[in-house]
């Protein structure tokens, strides 16, 4: 590991790359804003596109699949966009420290599922032994279920965009000196934090509140780290309903409940455990979040850090603007 730069702002620049918070960084940033320009994503919005669409329909057409097309189109562009965030966007560090930050966190999935689940699975066992469920949800092509997969994600991923601001706001919410001792201790600027509190005519404190790149660097951090957990849960549903449906759902009965014949009833099997595992996670999601008790099992340590980050950045402006 390399050594802490002697520059306090130097190291606390190294830590905030460390600690999934690129974008805090001003020579980052400004990578960011140029890599946002309509002069580098207009054309390469314009060849993805192509791509999407010349991949699409060609698969559509051999495929003879019409519900296939949209279904590789959204993935292409869902991929491009991902591998723009992680290189030009200076992504990586968020998404590194923040499946880091999850797959620390692996111990709390049992109580996090203990916690959520019951009532879930109860309503979805169910819905698994619904004839209407296994006629719509068995009988539905794989482009059109991965279209439904994807619909459900947008939705939580859109609720997650309206509601995970609220949590940034608080954690910059009523910062002061106590508040910037607290989080930046045992971090690069806890001597310059001190000497900061310390000099009346500082006001460290004024610089919490976060906004821009920054604030959208924190919903990022939580985003992924709620994503990634959402879906752990929802494989843990998925197989529970196979392991369910490989028990109880005699070949007969499956059989009985299909509408088209070329499906197999192992495909049928997979195909509504997958269906009720994305709604199990659009479920997961708002629970989560809107939930009290569930929000804290669910990321309270990570608010924590959230509020450190905010700390060491107060503190960080404050030492630059000295």
């Amino acid at each position: 590991m390399n050594p802490e730069p002697a520059d306090p702002l130097a190291a606390a620049e190294v830590w905030f790359q460390r600690h999934g918070l690129p974008y805090f960084v001003p020579t980052e940033r400004a990578a960011v804003r140029a890599a946002l320009r309509p002069g580098r994503t207009l054309p390469l919005l314009v060849g993805v596109g192509l791509v999407a669409v010349a991949a699409g329909v060609g698969l559509a057409w051999f495929s003879d699949e019409i519900s296939a097309g949209p279904g590789v189109l959204l993935a292409i562009v869902l991929l491009a966009a991902l591998w723009y965030a992680l290189t030009a966007l200076r992504a990586r560090p968020i998404v590194g420290w923040a499946l880091s930050r999850t797959s620390g966190s692996v111990r709390l999935l049992l109580p996090m599922t203990t916690r959520a689940l019951p009532l879930l699975l109860l309503a979805i066992t169910f819905l698994f032994i619904n004839t209407e469920m296994w006629q719509v949800g068995g009988n539905l092509t794989v482009g059109s279920l991965w279209l439904v997969v994807l619909l459900f994600a947008a939705l939580a991923v859109g609720f997650l965009f309206v509601r995970l601001p609220e949590e940034v706001d608080r954690a910059d919410d009523d910062v002061d000196d106590a508040f910037l001792l607290r989080t930046c201790a045992k971090t690069p600027l806890a001597d310059a934090c001190q000497e900061l509190v310390d000099d009346p005519d500082a006001d460290p404190a004024s610089y919490a509140e976060v906004s821009g790149y920054e604030r959208w660097n924190l919903i990022l951090v939580l985003m992924i780290v709620q994503v990634v957990q959402v879906l752990l849960l929802s494989l843990s549903v998925f197989a529970f309903l196979m392991l369910f449906g490989t028990l109880i759902m005699t070949g007969n009965v499956m059989e009985a409940w299909q509408t088209d014949p070329k499906f197999t009833t192992s495909r049928a099997l997979v195909q509504v455990s997958t269906f009720l595992a994305a709604f199990s996670g659009l479920y997961l999601t708002v629970s989560t979040v809107t939930d009290d008790a569930y929000r804290e099992q669910f990321f309270g340590s990570v608010v924590r850090e959230l509020e450190r980050a905010v700390g060491v950045r107060a503190v960080y402006l404050a030492l630059r603007n000295r």
